[in-house]
């Protein structure tokens, strides 16, 4: 079929960011860095306890970087459909706000469905571009938040299947669910719950919209707030 650009709306999936430059990009949409300025203004929204599991993840990039390795970020939800997608996309951005070397970041279920259109949406709405590759039950995607920075590929899988990595990454548990049915995370190095709401519970009732953009601005904040930590050499 022919590529279909999509700003807001589709159908979704798993996002795997390819290898990309760890050098930082400085073609970000200007519409994306608005937004993601915007977010920067709001870190007193975030509560002292979420800081500090922010400040856990940001230390593990920190540290790998201090050991010449790039870091291997796996975001981990239930059905990969929703906010493991958000916070994949938003931590590679977030990355290149601040002109630090990208991680490697992915994203993953317990279970593979598809990237949630009102997810989609939501990105679209905070100005990611989108671009549609494939039309099936599960669509293959290509996200960018830069005119010449990196391709993130989005379509579900399970958390442990390729391309996420099988060993040495942080595995970040974006819902509580998933946190608790993967106590542990097989070839993990680190392993942090930072658990978000789930907007799911508003679908097909008048809150929706706003229901996902309160969680896309909320992990596009925070994960902005762990990259502003992982660059800063007293990670304060």
């Amino acid at each position: 079929m022919r590529s279909l650009f999509i700003v807001i709306g589709a159908a979704g999936a798993f996002v795997a960011v390819a290898a990309a430059s760890p050098k930082a990009n400085t073609s970000m949409y200007q519409d994306v860095r608005s937004y993601l300025s915007d977010r920067e203004r709001e870190f007193d929204q975030i509560p002292a306890e979420r800081r500090a599991l922010l400040k856990s993840m940001a230390e593990y990039v920190r540290k790998c970087g201090n050991d010449g390795t790039r870091p291997r970020l796996l975001f981990v939800c239930t059905h990969n459909s929703r906010r493991s997608h958000l916070a994949q996309v938003w931590a590679a951005a977030a990355a290149n706000y601040y002109g630090a070397a990208a991680p490697a970041v992915y994203s993953g279920g317990t279970e593979a469905t598809a990237f949630n259109p009102r997810a989609v949406a939501a990105l679209g709405r905070a100005g990611i571009r989108i671009e549609k590759t494939t039309d099936d039950e599960n669509p293959i995607y290509h996200v960018r938040f830069c005119e010449l920075g990196p391709v993130i590929t989005a379509f579900s899988k399970v958390f442990s299947q390729a391309p996420n990595p099988q060993k040495d990454f942080c595995a970040i548990m974006v819902c509580g669910s998933a946190d608790r049915a993967c106590p542990t995370v097989k070839g993990a190095a680190e392993r942090v719950a930072i658990p978000y709401e789930d907007p799911k519970q508003q679908d097909g009732r008048p809150g929706e919209i706003a229901a996902y953009d309160a969680c896309c601005r909320q992990i596009a904040r925070e994960m902005l707030y762990a990259m502003s930590l992982a660059r800063s050499r007293n990670g304060k």
